[in-house]
């Protein structure tokens, strides 16, 4: 594993926007979160997410943080 790729949390952002027929600016909007945060976000660049972030995505998009966010499984040895 490598440092930028030291944890396993993913973003399934792009998922659920696709599901709600939304884009990232319209959500970026209703949110009040920039376009560029949550573009590092969906792009599963973010190294942290702030609680009132987190928030304001799922209130949106009428989602919890589980749906948002998932971990991959850890690599085998």
């Amino acid at each position: 594993m490598t440092a930028d790729d030291d944890h396993r949390v993913v973003c399934r952002l792009d998922r659920l926007l696709a599901e709600r027929g939304m884009t990232l600016v319209e959500l970026a909007e209703r949110a009040g979160i920039t376009v560029a945060n949550l573009s590092v976000l969906k792009n599963d660049r973010a190294r942290a997410i702030r609680f009132t972030t987190l928030t304001a995505v799922c209130d949106v998009l009428a989602c919890t943080p589980g749906d948002l966010l998932g971990i991959r499984p850890a690599p085998e040895g």
